[in-house]
């Protein structure tokens, strides 16, 4: 990024929190030469890194009046959803209360009746469990050291299932180092019954899992995806052509 301006720089017990601009986009670094989110100020809901891209892919398989997205960061998934689907209930899980201040400061996140903050731990929130389960739970967990382990565990993948509907859909955000963790795979398989995944190119491997099989043919998805493309101010169909069943 050229002539970056430092907007924000504090730091809390799990690391550094930093914030750059440089009058186009602004981005949420959480070490040297990390970005954590990133958004374009004169459009802040069209999503701008590939792996948060692919993630919407669920819109797709469901059209959900609830969403809970673990990690907020700098609020990019909520941004997207919040301007995708209408009249969506929203609720996003931050473990580190200064990431959601820098959020709401920064990133232009949308504000409502409809939008819930919790600064929680998102591994405990499932496992207390949602006020009201899910059609779309989001997973983005990651901090300094990269993804938070924690999300390959059995426990975590069963609680989330708990928390989405019969119809729901769930999207786990991972380093391509998962791609053949075939522990993850056989967990999530036990507990979804329509597994499909995604290399996206940039590192990362995001799985896309729904509680009930979607039988859409390949001409309905991709005519679907090029619909919400419009709407998302990206290319979906891009990510659904990488899509396969694992």
């Amino acid at each position: 990024m050229s002539h970056q301006n430092l907007l924000h720089d504090s730091a809390d017990e799990l690391g550094p929190i930093r914030i750059f601009d440089d009058g186009q986009y602004r981005i949420l670094s959480f070490a040297e030469g990390d970005e954590q989110s990133r958004i374009r100020l004169s459009t802040p809901h069209i999503l701008q890194h590939e792996y948060t891209q692919a993630m919407m892919l669920p819109l797709l398989f469901c059209s959900p009046k609830r969403a809970c997205i673990l990690g907020l960061g700098g609020g990019t998934l909520l941004s997207a959803l919040h301007h995708t689907v209408p009249a969506i209930h929203l609720t996003a899980v931050e473990l580190r209360q200064e990431v959601m201040d820098a959020a709401q400061m920064y990133f232009k996140l949308p504000t409502g009746k409809r939008i819930n903050l919790d600064v929680a731990n998102a591994i405990d929130y499932m496992a207390e469990g949602l006020p009201k389960k899910v059609d779309l739970l989001m997973t983005d967990l990651y901090n300094t050291q990269g993804m938070d382990r924690s999300v390959l565990q059995a426990s975590f993948i069963e609680n989330c299932a708990k928390n989405i509907k019969e119809d729901g859909w769930l999207a786990l955000n991972c380093w391509i180092d998962q791609k053949t963790n075939h522990d993850l795979t056989a967990i999530i398989k036990q507990h979804f019954n329509d597994v499909r995944a995604l290399d996206t190119g940039s590192g990362n491997w995001v799985v896309i899992a729904g509680k009930s099989r979607n039988h859409n043919n390949a001409k309905e998805l991709k005519a679907s995806a090029q619909k919400l493309s419009d709407k998302m101010g990206f290319q979906l169909t891009k990510w659904l052509s990488r899509l396969s069943g694992i």
